[in-house]
């Protein structure tokens, strides 16, 4: 089976982009499922009933997020009814929301899993003793795993990539905005990237308008970030996997800039 993971998407450019283009590189690449982080895509803050709406009709299977997740406070009103919406699942019991799903697939089961790191992010439950949690759980259930690792330092994203190696299909990191060059198929069988990059602005910073980070970069005042405009990025990997041992035999990584107007 051939899976498309896809990076944070900012804002309504990220979510036009989406949906300009992963139709088309599930029909092209015979794409089976799309998994897709969506924390961003409220204004790149948080996720609303539009934007997950938008991010399902534009092709998405599965929505992973992150630190974001609770940005826009209406997502409390519906997270717990959607099943493949997903928030990371090192939150202490008895938070809203699930932090992963099993998704049936024409006789096969995906089991997806989110997951936050913890150096330079909000402190939470331990990722990977989290994980070792959901293993047991999904092992039951899912025919092949993946997990979005929603996390700020690349040592801590490796770790887990080598933590898990070997007991799930793919192991892909999020969160940066940008995206990495070291996808790698690992010696268990596990494809992995450190952060799949994002889908936004190009023309800016980590999808944001450049002069307001800018001008709290160089004078240290407070400044509102706003989406930017303009051409977009579509950052993501297709990750194929066996369907007969659960093990990735490639990771492909995708990059799609659109051109100046």
């Amino acid at each position: 089976m051939r899976i498309l993971m896809v990076g944070d998407v900012i804002g309504r450019p990220g979510r036009a982009a989406f949906a300009k283009y992963t139709p088309k590189l599930r029909r092209e690449q015979k794409i089976d499922l799309v998994v897709v982080n969506g924390e961003n895509s409220a204004d790149g803050k948080g996720v609303t009933r539009k934007t997950l709406d938008e991010l399902t009709l534009g092709g998405a299977d599965v929505v992973t997020s992150g630190n974001h997740i609770w940005d826009k406070k209406d997502v409390l009103g519906f997270i717990d009814d959607e099943p493949y919406l997903l928030r990371p699942a090192n939150y202490p019991a008895g938070v809203p929301g699930k932090g992963a799903c099993v998704y049936p697939l024409r006789g096969t089961s995906i089991g997806v899993m989110n997951l936050s790191g913890r150096a330079f992010l909000p402190a939470l439950d331990c990722p990977f003793q989290r994980a070792e949690e959901l293993l047991r759980a999904l092992s039951r259930e899912a025919d092949v795993l993946l997990l979005d690792f929603h996390a700020e330092s690349t040592s801590e994203k490796m770790a887990m990539g080598w933590y898990l190696d070997g007991r799930v299909a793919a192991v892909v990191g999020t969160h940066t905005h940008v995206q990495t060059a070291d996808e790698r198929i690992l010696p268990g069988g596990t494809a992995f990237i450190s952060d799949l990059g994002m889908v936004g602005p190009w023309n800016s910073v980590i999808g944001f308008t450049k002069e307001p980070v800018l001008a709290k970069t160089t004078t240290g005042m407070p400044a509102r970030f706003e989406v930017a405009d303009g051409p977009a990025v579509y950052s993501a990997v297709i990750v194929t996997v066996d369907d007969s041992t659960g093990k990735a035999s490639d990771i492909a990584r995708i990059q799609i800039r659109e051109d100046d107007p």
